[in-house]
């Protein structure tokens, strides 16, 4: 692991990007998760991620996993928490590995496990001035 972090500041590409930079590595997969203005059919003006405090924690463990299963050289995972706009980025996950099938897989696990599993909530706003929580308990 290279780069695990819950962070109410701005996620930053080129950090992750960085943070990875290996000669050994011949693929380095990125996914950027960002806010998007709309769900489900319904215009979406913002939204508010909170986290248990078990929930860095818990990235770590998934990230270990991740890094067992898989034949990865790094590997990042950073999301934010906090108050969101539409465009902002929520979620940053990547991995470095010898070849680019290698480090797509890895890196699908990455992001599948970490929604699936680690305590982070989402409160959606909504055009219409109805709201939503996602993945709430």
């Amino acid at each position: 692991m290279r780069l695990v972090d819950l962070r109410e500041t701005p996620l930053d590409v080129d950090e992750v990007l960085a943070c990875l930079d290996d000669e050994a590595a011949g693929g380095l997969t990125l996914f950027v998760g960002r806010v998007r203005d709309h769900d489900s059919g319904r215009d979406v003006d913002g939204l508010d991620y909170s986290a248990h405090p078990t929930a860095l924690d818990r990235l770590r463990e998934v990230c270990d996993r991740v890094a067992e299963e898989y034949d990865v050289h790094g590997l990042a995972a950073v999301h934010r928490v906090g108050t969101l706009a539409i465009g902002d980025i929520a979620v940053l996950v990547a991995t470095t590995a010898s070849h680019r099938g290698q480090a797509f897989e890895a890196s699908r696990a990455l992001i599948d496990t970490l929604k699936a599993e680690v305590p982070i909530w989402k409160h959606q706003r909504f055009g219409d001035g109805t709201e939503e929580w996602v993945g709430s308990p």
